[in-house]
């Protein structure tokens, strides 16, 4: 596969190529604003999987199309950041941590190594990793190992009913699976990039003009907070730690180390909430603020193509209907990309 940068002295190709990465960085803006910032209201337990396996594939396009792949990827981090901010404040502090983690994993390996080698792979495998360790890493903090205490006691339960004993725990079996999980899905997702780079760098390049302009000027309702439902969550699994101690537990454990667990993961919570949070939060603000002047032009011209994507992505998702299962996925995801990329705002 030919990388479409063949020469560095023709002006339109540079030309065209920067208009291609700003495309792709608005594309990855409304990835984390939009499909980020929704799965993150409801605490989807895919969002590493959907939101970051989108991101690294962006990530991957702008290296391919950039001449400096370390300054092109940063740059769009930058941009993406301060959109995310700024139309999805409600986003963990944790999800700023993985975005900017795979733009720099992403930076180091496209500016050493070449992507049509294992790089692509190991984006995947590492991303994910880190998106699931996060995850484990942040429920130990709030609940403490009495989380995992809880479920090997389930599970020993379990095995007692079945009259089936092993010597690995419960948490061991689900913490191994869960890690296998994320690991296979980053190799796949690195094979994956790989084909839909390989299907857009093989379309003739033409420009993509929308006739349908019925929405675009369409508001999108503000997206009411759910902060109960970190309440709820926190009080399902509670509960889930509570009942082992209590009922399958035995005189080890009883209500007193449930009202412990209770009082610290409540306390972790509202610090993690409170203060950790919006501490961090206020943070990366202040960094992303004194860059927001420099990238302004950049930012408005990436939020003004959402709409404009938003119709691409629909009708790409209408255009393959004649496809079935993997293959109207692949060429959904290819095709959406490739609109957007060659897209010209209509004039008059």
């Amino acid at each position: 596969m030919s990388n479409v940068i063949k020469s560095t002295a023709k002006n339109p190709v540079l030309q065209n190529n920067k208009s291609i990465i700003d495309k792709l960085t608005a594309l990855w803006a409304l990835n984390e604003s939009g499909l980020g910032g929704f799965l993150h209201v409801f605490n989807s337990p895919f969002t590493g999987l959907i939101v970051g396996g989108i991101a690294i594939l962006l990530i991957s396009l702008i290296a391919y199309y950039a001449k400096n792949k370390w300054q092109a990827i940063l740059k769009a981090l930058v941009i993406v950041l301060i959109i995310k901010m700024a139309v999805s404040p409600y986003s963990p502090f944790t999800a700023y941590i993985s975005v900017s983690f795979q733009a720099v994993f992403g930076a180091f390996l496209f500016s050493n190594f070449s992507w049509k080698g294992l790089t692509l792979i190991v984006l995947g495998t590492v991303t994910f990793l880190q998106s699931a360790l996060q995850k484990l890493i942040k429920l130990t903090i709030i609940y403490g190992t009495e989380f995992w205490e809880a479920i090997n006691i389930y599970g020993a339960w379990i095995q007692q009913k079945m009259n089936f004993v092993t010597e690995t725990t419960t948490t061991s079996l689900i913490i191994t699976v869960y890690i296998l999980i994320y690991g296979i899905c980053g190799v796949l997702a690195g094979l994956f990039i790989k084909s839909i780079i390989g299907i857009i760098s093989n379309k003739t390049e033409t420009s993509f003009y929308l006739t349908e302009k019925k929405s675009l000027n369409k508001k999108v309702k503000p997206k009411t907070i759910i902060k109960t439902k970190v309440i709820w969550i926190w009080l399902a699994t509670i509960a889930i730690v509570i009942l082992a101690f209590a009922i399958f537990g035995g005189p080890l454990f009883g209500w007193q180390k449930a009202i412990y667990i209770i009082l610290r993961s409540f306390l972790i919570l509202m610090i993690w909430y409170l203060v950790l949070g919006p501490i961090v939060i206020k943070l990366i603000s202040h960094f992303l603020q004194k860059k927001e002047s420099k990238y302004q032009v950049d930012i408005a011209n990436a939020m003004d193509l959402f709409p404009y994507f938003r119709q691409i992505i629909s009708f790409t998702w209408k255009e393959t209907k004649h496809l079935k299962g993997y293959t109207r996925f692949k060429y959904f995801i290819a095709n959406s990309i490739f609109n957007c990329i060659h897209f010209k705002i209509p004039v008059g």
